[in-house]
């Protein structure tokens, strides 16, 4: 007798239907073929662990399972319940007639309860591309797959509860969320604000101009001049993310197993920042089987790098191709994963070992040629893909006891929003480029013309400072966002002077 059942598997962000094939044969035996791994041959034994601690009755006959396609390699513990079901079909246990129209997802412990996974986001997304009826889970992961319309989520909390629930004997409620109603209300929320940031006024101009053209910064500046606390509010000012930005966040988060039981949709922009300790591997993704790194979980987000000096070159280094192209290609012998990488990049300096270069009150104590080394361990590279280099100086004492209220999120939000409806409406909605930090170099030359006063101011700052081609693009792209946010057609001489002057960097006499 055979009997199929039909489960998933995610590659990269993407699920693949897998059908399982049941065979109950001859003799005494089983056979688990078509690629899988150790941990999907290892659910044997907690199958046969699940019937006997249910009273289900295990066939005592040889049983063959194919896994197709069986070109792909099957990983994970996906697989539990899908095999568990088949082969109480073959034995008459569960009636076979249902089985076709349900996804089956779900890791089986000992005494047959199932436990969540992760990834299961994707499998709902594919199964009601492929127009199943439901997708049946562990209860935990639900509401997570609830945010998928138009698919039956079954949530189930025990072997029993499936079998009785296939056989007709148990009626399970779908799990339903009004995923728009939710999206609306959780869009808008705010945790940290930029009400909270006393004086700082140049650095909320710079944020400001990075928010609305979605450009990269870098902030340079001594410890406790608030460079931590102003880049954990960006994500406030950013526009709130659309639902097709929600979704396919919360896609990779479910990938990676970062999808909180209570919160089924990411409706917030990511703010990721990992510490400086971390590996190439966790910051761009990869490992034997490929997972999304945190510059994935950072897309249509922050990735906050503090202390960027102290990052390993390599780390570094690795993120100049995400950077330029918005997504990383992970590449084994044998296949590739890509993962999308739409992030905004916020780095965090001080200018010296002992933080202190510049200081416009406290001496450096750093010895001759120990600042450039340390700026060195920034490559060129890395530093042209930065559009805002901006200096963050020390609060004064009047600053930050005045009582007069700073301007909030919100507030700059809106503006930052304006501009962004002045870019799609320029660049068009299918040109792929949403904001001026994605500008090609076609659009450049369209939209980034300057008169002979600017083209004169920028011809100088490239001589003076020694600037590249691509750091011309740069302060072209940032200069473009400075007329929008003024409303402005054209690209003004101010706008061109604005945005040199956010190349600290590159000036002369920063490292002595």
């Amino acid at each position: 007798m055979l009997v199929k059942t039909f489960s998933s598997t995610v590659f990269g962000i993407d699920a693949t239907t897998i059908t399982i094939e049941v065979n109950l044969g001859i003799g005494i035996g089983f056979f688990l073929v078509g690629l899988p791994d150790s941990a999907v041959k290892e659910s044997q034994q907690r199958i046969k662990a699940a019937f006997k601690n249910n009273n289900l009755a295990y066939p005592g006959k040889e049983i063959t399972i194919n896994m197709a396609p069986a070109d792909i390699r099957k990983e994970g513990s996906y697989f539990d319940l899908p095999i568990a079901i088949g082969i109480l079909a073959v034995n008459n246990l569960v009636q076979p007639d249902r089985l076709s129209n349900y996804i089956l997802i779900g890791e089986l412990s000992l005494d047959g309860n199932l436990n969540p996974l992760k990834g299961i986001l994707p499998i709902a997304l594919q199964a009601k591309k492929e127009g199943y009826k439901g997708v049946i889970v562990p209860v935990q992961n639900a509401q997570e797959a609830a945010v998928v319309s138009g698919i039956e989520i079954i949530g189930a909390s025990t072997l029993m509860e499936v079998v009785q629930f296939l056989n007709g004997d148990l009626a399970i409620q779908p799990f339903s969320v009004n995923i728009e109603q939710e999206f609306e209300r959780m869009v808008d929320e705010i945790e940290v604000d930029f009400r909270d940031v006393k004086g700082q006024l140049n650095i909320k101009r710079a944020f400001e101009i990075a928010a609305a053209g979605g450009h990269n910064v870098i902030l340079i500046g001594p410890p406790g001049a608030g460079k931590s606390m102003l880049a954990k509010r960006l994500p406030t000012i950013l526009p709130p993310m659309s639902l097709e930005e929600a979704l396919e966040t919360t896609k990779i988060h479910s990938v990676a197993g970062k999808i909180k039981n209570e919160k089924g949709l990411i409706t917030q922009r990511p703010f990721r920042k990992p510490h400086h300790t971390i590996s190439d591997v966790a910051l761009v993704g990869g490992g034997g089987y490929p997972q999304p790194g945190e510059i994935s979980l950072a897309h249509n987000g922050v990735l906050f790098l503090d202390e960027l000096p102290e990052y390993k070159r390599t780390v570094l280094e690795v993120m100049r191709q995400p950077l330029e192209d918005r997504c990383v290609t992970i590449s084994r012998a044998k296949f590739s994963v890509d993962y999308p990488a739409g992030f905004m990049l916020i780095a965090a300096m001080n200018p010296c070992p002992c933080g202190y270069y510049n200081h416009p009150e406290k001496e450096c104590v750093c010895g001759p040629g120990i600042v450039q080394r340390y700026l060195n361990k920034i490559s060129g590279p890395l530093l042209d893909r930065i559009d805002l280099h901006v200096e963050v100086t020390p609060v004064s004492f009047d600053e930050l006891t005045q009582d007069e209220a700073a301007e909030g999120s919100r507030e700059i939000r809106k503006r930052v929003e304006q501009t962004r409806k002045l870019q799609q409406s320029r660049f068009g909605v299918s040109s792929g480029v949403h904001c001026n930090a994605q500008m090609s170099q076609n659009d450049i030359k369209n939209y980034c013309k300057i008169d002979a006063d600017s083209n004169e101011m920028l011809k100088n700052a490239m001589d003076r400072m020694g600037l590249s081609a691509r750091a011309y693009d740069r302060i072209l792209k940032v200069a473009r966002t400075i007329a929008d946010i003024e409303n402005s057609e054209k690209i003004r001489p101010q706008d061109i002077a604005e945005a040199i002057q956010f190349r600290s960097l590159d000036k002369e006499g920063w490292a002595g």
